[in-house]
Formats: C-alpha cells, structure tokens, sequence
C-alpha cells in the first residue's frame, strides 16, 4: 500500500479510527451470532483491536505532544469500509470483516516504514500486521465453516430433526 502522499498524522488518526470501528463491529457481529464459539473468537478480536488502538494512540501522543486525538470523519487513506448492516447476515458481515483485516495488514506493513528499522513502533507495527493476518485467518475459517453447515442444510433439510 502506498502511503506516501499522507502525513504521519493523517496516518495515525487513521489507525486508530480503523480500530474503533473494527472492535464496534466484531461486537456488532458478536450480538447477532447465537453460536458462543464463534461470540468468543469475535470478542477475541475485539480486544486485539482495543489493544491496538491504545498502542497507536500512545504513538501519537508521543509524537504530537499537546495535540488531542480527534478521529476525522473520513479518513483519506483508502481503507475498506466496514459499516454495519443490521440486515446483513453473518456469513456477509465476516466477508466484510476479513477484506478489512487484508487491508490493515497491508496498511500496517506500509506505516511500519514510516518509523526507524527494528524500532519497536516499526517492529510492533509489523507484528500488528501479522496479527491482522491471523485475524483473517481465523474469520476465515469460521466463514468456510458457515458454509458448510450452510450447505449441510441444504442437502441433508432434515439433519437437525430429532426423532
């Protein structure tokens, strides 16, 4: 991802703002699932996202002192929009989800650059990068998993009949 027309500030707002928005939304998800393992690896991620947040803002903090963090309505940085969608199913809200978590690892890698080599804002932005891989990783399993059952009940209509 090419960051080179924006400010270290712009970017900075805009990883927190993408922070906030992706913990709101994996708890969104988490209210409309009744499905307690994926409510767990969805608060999971929620927390991993808060955690980012903080780190980011302490980054910002330190390299703007005095200044006080107001998210922009917008962001110029062209990330994918994960708005939420009260209609939506699940299956869809998780595809959204992982575009975004491709995305920000992209974002992350590239803001990474922004900061000294093996300094440890370049080396945890690196590291949030492969954390927001994982994070893919694990919404993609539960999605393929969806599918499955999805599936599952289209073949087999009565599977879950009782006797």
């Amino acid at each position: 991802m090419n960051l080179d027309k924006y400010n270290l500030e712009e970017l900075l707002l805009t990883a927190i703002k993408s922070e906030v928005e992706s913990n709101k939304y994996y708890l969104h998800i988490t209210k409309k699932t009744e499905n307690g393992l994926l409510q767990d690896k969805l608060e999971f991620l929620a927390k991993e996202e808060e955690k980012h947040r903080l780190f980011i803002e302490d980054v910002y903090k330190n390299h703007f002192p005095g200044k006080n963090i107001k998210l922009p309505k917008e962001t110029p940085v062209p990330l994918p929009k994960i708005e939420i969608d009260e209609d939506s199913p699940v299956s869809k809200l998780i595809k959204n989800a992982m575009e975004a978590e491709k995305a920000a690892r992209d974002f992350y890698e590239s803001l990474s650059e922004y900061f000294e080599t093996n300094s440890k804002i370049h080396n945890t932005l690196l590291y949030f990068a492969d954390m927001e891989l994982g994070h893919y990783t694990i919404l993609k399993m539960e999605k393929e998993s969806m599918e499955r059952f999805e599936e599952a009940d289209v073949y087999w209509p009565m599977m879950h009949a009782g006797p």
